[in-house]
C-alpha cells in the first residue's frame, strides 16, 4: 500500500489577446512529475522569432509596461530555457510561420501551476521582436508586447 499522497495533474488556460490581429490561446498541464506543458496556437504574427515569457504581474491593462518584469522569483539572471541561470519566466522563443502562426510546444520545470512558485494569475507575454536570451547585454525595454 502507498503511503504517500498521489500529486494531480493541474491545468490551467491562457487566452492571448494583442493589440493587433493577434490572438490563441495555449493550455498549460503540470503533471505529477513537476514538469508543465504548454501548447497551443497564437495567430496574426509577424513571421519569425518572437520572444516568449511569463511576466510577474497579470495586469495587460497597458501592455508589457504593467505586466512588470520577467517572473523572476529566484533572482536569477536573464537566460535561455536551456540554462541553468535564467528567470523561472523566461520560456526562449516562438516562431511564427510565414503565415503568422505559430504552434506553441513547450515542456517546462520552472513554470509550475502550483506552489510558492505558480505562474497562475500573471501574464503570458508574446513580444514583436526576438528575446536574446541573455546572451546580449542591454534592456529589454524596447520590446513590445503584441
Amino acid at each position: 500500500m502507498e503511503t504517500g499522497a498521489t500529486k494531480a495533474t493541474v491545468k490551467a488556460v491562457a487566452l492571448i489577446s494583442g493589440a493587433t490581429s493577434v490572438k490563441g490561446s495555449l493550455h498549460f498541464v503540470q503533471g505529477p512529475n513537476g514538469v508543465t506543458h504548454v501548447k497551443g496556437k497564437i495567430t496574426g504574427l509577424k513571421p519569425g522569432l518572437h520572444g516568449f515569457h511569463i511576466h510577474a504581474l497579470g495586469d495587460t491593462t497597458n501592455g508589457c509596461n504593467s505586466t512588470g518584469p520577467h517572473f523572476n522569483p529566484l533572482k536569477k539572471d536573464h537566460g535561455a530555457p536551456s540554462d541553468n541561470e535564467r528567470h523561472a519566466g523566461d520560456l526562449g522563443n516562438i516562431v511564427a510561420g510565414p503565415d503568422g502562426v505559430a504552434e506553441v510546444s513547450i515542456a517546462d520545470r520552472m513554470i509550475p501551476l502550483t506552489g510558492q512558485h505558480s505562474i497562475l494569475g500573471r501574464a503570458v507575454v508574446v513580444h514583436a521582436d526576438p528575446d536574446d536570451l541573455g546572451k546580449v547585454s542591454g534592456t529589454l525595454d524596447s520590446l513590445q508586447l503584441l
